[in-house]
């Protein structure tokens, strides 16, 4: 498969993603799609907890939300049999065994999407070409749907050239990148126990289409927190001090967290996301709901933020006399990629046609945010792996995680010739 026949798989299989957005844990249908692509083609195909540490997997919803999503897949063109493999647990791993003595490569495809609602509008070119999501409150706002199918035609492009590779490759695709809820999972599974070569990457961002950078630094370890706070109702105008309010204490919370000062040594970051609480206005508030994240430029920096958060939750709960409870829904940690997979991007991508700039390892992009990657990556370098992050560059129509996203599909090809050349050029370095 190559010229128009790969940019038009390309283009369909990123359309449709699109067309059925899932959010994180919710991809059933997605991982259906892709388990039955992968089998068919000929890849050993891997699911639900032979690639999920379920101890790990954060922030996954309910049973019974599970179910009425599955229910929804099912009726989207989910394959039940798949559904079955899956116990609960979206993604997979597909397996390209050469029968020839080499590396072990990873590549990673991120596949879940936003929890928001798209633009309903002209100017947007999946609502003009009818392939905006159908599913209410999630949508492809980040490019996860090109990352997808970027991994599904380079399944495709290893398999009609698998006499030219050697060792095995492993395809990963993720399910809930979003929250960082996912990556973890998949690390702790030990999936990547065996891995040589980890590659991950991202399309977009600052990035015209064209440029590539190797790697990428400013991933910030996070951890993102639930916090549910349980007071006591009373009459606020006849027996307030009767009650415990809830609300009061998320508020109290919600200020002093803002105020955990800067550390020295690093960039810091808390973000009260959202606050639910109350019941009517004559009512001392009975609970509240607190989504919180914090963020460090390293480990050490992000556990200063949130034990300090933690530290705060307590003794405000005590004050006002609530109970608390706090969950962990999602986190990643620091880590920075290595020059030597960076040096094979940056190789291979100086023999793609249509990349006009490479920034290498020493003057990585800045994410500016997380990424769940970094605990695979983690994972792969204690076995004494290599790998890196690399950004895609490609011309977007408004920033990540907003309604108006979209982004240049021709940057879909050339991120399948970049990952083929990756796996050709990491056999050889290997060597």
């Amino acid at each position: 498969m190559g010229g128009e026949q790969l940019k038009s798989f390309l283009t369909d299989t990123r359309r449709d993603f699109h067309k059925y957005a899932e959010s994180g844990w919710r991809e059933f249908r997605t991982t259906s799609k892709i388990a039955d692509y992968l089998n068919e083609i000929g890849l050993e195909v891997k699911l639900g907890k032979e690639i999920i540490n379920p101890a790990s997997a954060m922030g996954r919803p309910d049973d019974a939300k599970l179910k009425s999503e599955i229910e929804r897949a099912l009726g989207q063109g989910a394959k039940p049999h798949w559904i079955d493999r899956m116990c609960g647990f979206t993604g997979v791993v597909g397996v390209l065994k050469t029968g020839r003595k080499g590396p072990v490569t990873a590549f990673r495809f991120d596949i879940d999407s936003n929890d928001i609602s798209e633009a309903q509008e002209e100017k947007h070119r999946p609502f003009a070409q009818k392939f905006r999501s159908v599913n209410p409150l999630m949508a492809h706002t980040c490019g996860h749907d090109g990352h997808a199918a970027i991994g599904l035609a380079l399944a495709r492009v290893l398999v009609d050239n698998k006499e030219s590779l050697c060792g095995v490759i492993k395809l990963v695709f993720q399910p809930a990148e979003e929250g960082l809820r996912g990556g973890k999972a998949i690390a702790d599974s030990g999936i990547l126990d065996d891995v040589d070569f980890l590659f991950g990457g991202h399309i977009g961002f600052s990035a015209p289409t064209g440029h590539i950078y190797t790697s990428c630094t400013g991933m910030l370890a996070s951890t993102k927190l639930d916090v549910r706070l349980t007071g006591k109702s009373a009459h606020a105008g006849a027996a307030p001090n009767e009650g415990h309010n809830a609300l009061l204490a998320a508020a109290s919370m919600t200020v002093l967290l803002s105020g955990i000062a800067p550390h020295k040594d690093g960039a810091t970051r808390l973000n009260v996301g959202v606050l639910n609480a109350g019941v009517g206005r004559n009512v001392i508030a009975p609970s509240a709901y607190m989504q919180i994240e914090t963020r460090g430029w390293s480990s050490r920096l992000n556990e200063y933020v949130y034990d300090n958060a933690v530290r705060i939750i307590e003794n405000i709960a005590n004050i006002h006399e609530v109970a608390y409870k706090i969950e962990l829904v999602g986190s990643a940690d620091g880590s920075e990629g290595d020059a030597e997979a960076a040096a094979i991007v940056a190789e291979c991508a100086a023999e793609i046609k249509g990349v006009h700039n490479i920034t290498i390892h020493n003057e990585p992009a800045n994410l500016g945010g997380s990424e769940d990657f970094t605990w695979m990556l983690k994972k792969v370098q204690e076995h004494g792996g290599k790998g890196t992050y690399a950004m895609l560059g490609a011309d977007i129509s408004a920033p990540h995680h907003n309604e108006y996203f979209d982004f240049d599909e021709d940057v879909l090809p050339l991120g399948v010739d970049l990952y083929y050349k990756i796996a050709l050029k990491s056999a050889s370095v290997a060597k």
